[in-house]
């Protein structure tokens, strides 16, 4: 495993970041010269951190790199603080996520690594704000990710949170949101508008491939049935994953990250990573 830790200044941030970057590693027997010299592009995870995490999250607390490491894939972490992956323009210096993925943060691991650009190779997932996050990105920039998946998170329909009132637990984002971006009219025509831009990409002949599960017993669990019906009626290209008994968690997350990957198409030793996970269950949080 070959593992790169960044902190570099980001002109969309007004601020210096972190990014945590898992590599491809040269195997046993390879030649060294010819495998750094290869000019191979791999392809690339975005993986997004939840609210009060950061890059370092899915390093700590799954076993994402063992994972990335077999199946030649680049994992990409950056650090997004509790931004809601949202351009935050009413601050000073302003801090414009949204944009800092695909307008930074992508140029820059496409200029400096052996990472393909291609749709094809590019897939992007997150857990709860970073769910948000991944949603954000996979319908605003459908021609840039071949997979979207989103654990314990799920676009909103922000008129059904507002009209249920504090009782969702989406309702305080929500209507901080809608602040942030001036009115609720506003709102309705950015980017954190995800939900009025699910037809579009489900009439999208070639659209990302969207995954969206969560725990039963997971506070946000009403939002997720509400979404999926939602999906299902206008035939978005997704799949749905509820597992029993579990809540807003990291067991859950891990899991999950295994099932995601096999949807990507990332299959290889999975079987074999399963049976290790049981064994190194300290990595579990």
């Amino acid at each position: 495993m070959t593992l790169v830790h960044m902190n570099c200044r980001s002109w969309c941030l007004g601020t210096n970041t972190d990014v945590e970057i898992i590599l491809p590693s040269i195997k046993n027997g390879m030649d060294p010269k010819a495998y750094y010299q290869s000019n191979k592009k791999y392809p690339v995870l975005w993986l997004l951190h939840g609210t009060m995490g950061c890059y370092n999250d899915y390093l700590r607390r799954t076993n994402i790199e063992l994972y990335a490491t077999e199946n030649d894939l680049i994992v990409v972490m950056p650090s997004a603080a509790n931004s809601n992956y949202s351009n935050w323009t009413n601050i000073w210096p302003q801090f414009n996520m949204f944009d800092y993925l695909t307008e930074e943060l992508m140029p820059m691991i496409y200029g400096w690594f052996p990472a393909s650009e291609k749709k094809e190779d590019n897939f992007i997932a997150g857990l709860s704000m970073g769910a948000r996050g991944a949603s954000k990105y996979g319908l605003y920039w459908p021609d840039r990710f071949a997979g979207v998946a989103c654990m314990s998170g799920v676009p909103c329909d922000i008129h059904y949170i507002l009209e249920q009132g504090p009782e969702n637990l989406y309702y305080d984002r929500e209507k901080k949101t809608i602040e942030l971006n001036g009115s609720l009219e506003n709102y309705l025509t950015s980017p954190d508008n995800t939900w009025g831009r699910l037809e579009q990409v489900a009439k999208m002949i070639d659209s990302p491939k969207f995954y969206f599960c969560m725990g039963t017993e997971d506070p946000l669990f009403g939002n997720y049935i509400y979404f999926k019906n939602y999906a299902k009626k206008i035939g978005l290209n997704a799949k749905f994953d509820e597992r029993e008994g579990y809540a807003h968690e990291w067991r859950f997350w891990e899991l999950e990250i295994q099932e995601i990957l096999k949807y990507f198409g990332f299959k290889k030793g999975f079987k074999e990573s399963l049976e290790r996970a049981k064994v190194n269950d300290h990595t579990l949080v």
